[in-house]
């Protein structure tokens, strides 16, 4: 019994170290060489394995050998990729009953070029994911380990297992999306792709990435997950790229910006990108947009490009859809705003929505004769929508400064930026000159209303009368205004009440106005604009002339007077004749410079002292273009008067000459017409000089003035006193 007991003691301590070593260390053998080939075979008939003597390892857990062979090498025709190590497990069952059945297959890589080893795993399944990944590779290496499990029947099973990393990859997805430098870890199980830890450039741009998904869901795939960056700058090709898509409303010229997004994009099995979304929360160092809209009857110093600073951004971009909120600095002007902003786009259609902050830059409305106080600060409110190739709808748009508010409601402008319609302006606001200004602008039954309280309409006047481009630069619209106004401002002194009539805007421009007021002393101010057939004729009437001659300011101390105006434009030019009657002047530089001149000191102190006073002033004269040309300008009072014809080229050259005479000599010459040959010559030397003749010719603010005594005077001068005297 002690021997047996031995015998089988040592025949199970020798089964113990068997099992012990089989299990730790294994053995080699080349016997399944021939057999692993040939079940490689079953799997493709063209797939050759080379290899060396195969380690056996024994798992007692699950009564199954651990094969594992290294450096094999595995064919298919002319391509070879190299094996760090192939694993499998054989049952022992299948062993003893000398059947040779391959559970799985584990292999791993050494480090391999891409493309050749997604060859070979094709060869294992010919799926779409794999197509799609040799299509859009062009260049990289790879190290993987690859889980392979058979059926009953040899076949591989659809639950395959490769993980690995990838380094330097290149890869091309869409023609304008260069992807390189690529550095991944990655898990590919039958549907899915997981990607992680991942760096690359994108355009030369450097990118970072936790995860992205790839998954297949029927004949589409999907890829989603996060791209993170830290300060980039764009431009050049790349700029072009974003222009194309979600900035094909700007035209931006820089971008520095740094980003967190998460995105999503599904693609067809012809690889065209069908459905995206992406939402980016961004921090933008500088955005520099090129202005396409002329400002600066708003904001005077609008640079050529605006610049955002500092600003934080959130984005959700759809197909067709893009949200964009953000909030920071602006610089358009000398000095930095703070903007906040909501921008969205759907389809064609822009509605944007904004809220701007102004300290220390201008804005301005000239035909409101509006300007804002620097040292006060203004916030604009804007809400508004664009249509792609159309006009542009301000919903709301609302300026506050201190007590000065200006509210306007649905308001549109073409594509020129010009204004073709409204819903109402309600302004209430102290001009440039100090006046307040409280009137309501609306539409009503296709009508348009100027109604209100008190309203300057200096530069208004000035608009109307003196600029010769009677086209408007932002008004383009064809209808009536009806104007009823309690009071309005001609300047500091002068006011108009009781101010009614109506105005029609037609091709931008005034075809038709009557309006009518009353000043303080029951003197009138009328005004008409008639058009007929490409004809305009153009009339204005003021009893107290004072407030409409100040505007010119060269003269100075103009008193008294009444005016009439009219001109008539047919086509491109335009024939006026203006006429002040029973004035007083009492500064005119050019008409003292002549007087002293010719000696005619004593009319010059009276000039520049308590004035002259004219009984009438007559100019009679043409404009086409930047050039008038002056028929005529007559004007006779008790102690001069003056005949004078020139041109004048706009900001370019005054040419003018005429004559000036003392009105004593025009009366000796009136009470002496029986013996004119005497008058004219004079009985002795020196006598019968009637005044002078003069030239002034130059740019206009450096005119050159020329006088010569004369003894006679003109026909043409002697004929127009003549009138002028049988008429009065």
């Amino acid at each position: 019994m002690k021997i047996i007991s031995k015998f089988i003691f040592l025949i199970f301590f020798f089964v113990i170290i068997s099992i012990s070593y089989l299990s730790l260390i294994g053995i080699e053998t080349d016997r399944f060489n021939s057999q692993i080939s040939n079940k490689i075979k079953t799997i493709d008939e063209d797939l050759e394995i080379q290899l060396r003597k195969i380690k056996l390892i024994f798992d007692p857990f699950k009564l199954s050998i651990n094969i594992k062979t290294v450096g094999s090498k595995i064919k298919k025709k002319n391509k070879v990729v190299e094996i760090e190590n192939i694993k499998t497990q054989i049952s022992l069952k299948s062993i003893l009953s000398d059947e040779f059945f391959i559970k799985n297959l584990e292999i791993s890589s050494k480090s391999l070029e891409i493309k050749n080893l997604i060859s070979f795993l094709r060869t294992f399944q010919n799926s779409t994911q794999l197509f799609l990944l040799e299509k859009i590779i062009d260049k990289g290496y790879l190290i993987a380990d690859i889980k392979i499990e058979f059926d009953s029947d040899g076949s591989i099973n659809n639950n395959f297992i490769i993980d690995g990393f990838i380094k330097d990859v290149k890869l091309s997805i869409l023609k304008e999306y260069n992807i390189q430098k690529l550095d991944l870890i990655f898990n590919y199980q039958k549907n899915d792709l997981l990607l992680s830890n991942i760096s690359f450039l994108l355009n030369n741009l450097n990118f970072l990435s936790e995860k992205i998904f790839l998954t297949k869901i029927n004949d589409d795939y999907t890829i989603k997950g996060n791209i993170n960056h830290k300060a980039l700058i764009i431009d050049g090709q790349n700029l072009n790229i974003l222009k194309k898509s979600i900035l094909s409303k700007l035209d931006v010229q820089r971008i520095e910006f740094s980003s967190n997004n998460s995105f999503f994009l599904k693609i067809n099995k012809k690889f065209e990108l069908i459905d995206y979304e992406i939402l980016s929360d961004m921090f933008v160092n500088e955005f520099l947009i090129t202005n396409k809209y002329d400002l600066t009857n708003f904001f005077p110093n609008i640079k050529e490009n605006f610049t955002l600073t500092e600003n934080r951004i959130s984005i959700e971009y759809k197909k067709n859809d893009l949200d964009i909120n953000g909030k920071g600095n602006i610089l358009f002007q000398d000095q930095k705003d703070f903007l906040e902003y909501t921008i969205k786009k759907k389809n064609d259609i822009l509605d944007f929505k904004g809220t701007l902050k102004m300290n220390n830059n201008h804005f301005l409305i000239n035909s409101l004769n509006f300007e804002k106080n620097n040292e006060i600060e203004s916030l604009i409110e804007l809400e508004g929508k664009q249509k792609t190739k159309n006009d542009t709808v301000i919903k709301k748009f609302s300026y506050i400064e201190g007590k000065n508010k200006i509210d306007i409601k649905n308001l549109i402008f073409n594509k020129k930026f010009q204004v073709i319609d409204l819903e109402t302006v309600n302004l209430d606001y102290t001009d440039k000159d100090n006046q307040k200004n409280l009137i309501n602008f609306y539409k009503k039954k296709n009508k348009f209303y100027l109604k209100g309280s008190n309203f300057n309409a200096n530069k208004l006047i000035e608009d109307l009368l003196f600029n010769e481009k009677e086209k408007s630069k932002i008004i383009d619209i064809n209808n009536t205004i009806i104007v009823d106004l309690d009071k309005i401002q001609l300047d500091n002194e002068y006011d108009i009440s009781n101010f009614y009539g109506n105005i029609t805007y037609f091709n931008k421009e005034i075809v038709k106005a009557n309006l009518t007021g009353n000043f303080f002393d029951n003197k009138k101010l009328k005004f008409t604009i008639n058009s007929d057939q490409g004809k305009k004729i153009i009339t204005l009437f003021v009893d107290n002339a004072e407030p409409i001659v100040r505007k010119y300011k060269f003269i100075k101390g103009f008193d008294e007077g009444s005016l009439d105006f009219n001109s008539s434009k047919n086509f491109d030019e335009t024939i006026s004749q203006l006429k002040i009657y029973d004035f007083k002047l009492k500064e005119l530089p050019v008409l003292t410079k002549i007087l002293t001149l010719a000696s005619l000191q004593g009319i010059a102190d009276i000039l520049t002292g308590e004035g002259i006073r004219f009984d009438e002033f007559e100019m009679n004269f043409k404009n086409r273009g930047d050039l008038m040309t002056i028929d005529e300008i007559y004007a006779i009072g008790p102690a001069i008067s003056i005949l004078m014809d020139g041109y004048v080229e706009k900001n370019k050259l005054v040419s003018l000459r005429g004559t000036l005479v003392p009105a004593t000599t025009i009366n000796k010459f009136i009470g002496s017409l029986p013996v004119l040959g005497k008058i004219l010559v004079g009985s002795k030397t020196g006598e019968g000089v009637f005044g002078v003749s003069f030239k002034i010719k130059g740019p206009p603010k450096k005119l050159d003035t020329t006088v010569n005594p004369i003894k006679t005077l003109t026909p043409r001068f002697i004929t127009r006193t003549l009138e002028k005297i049988k008429k009065n």
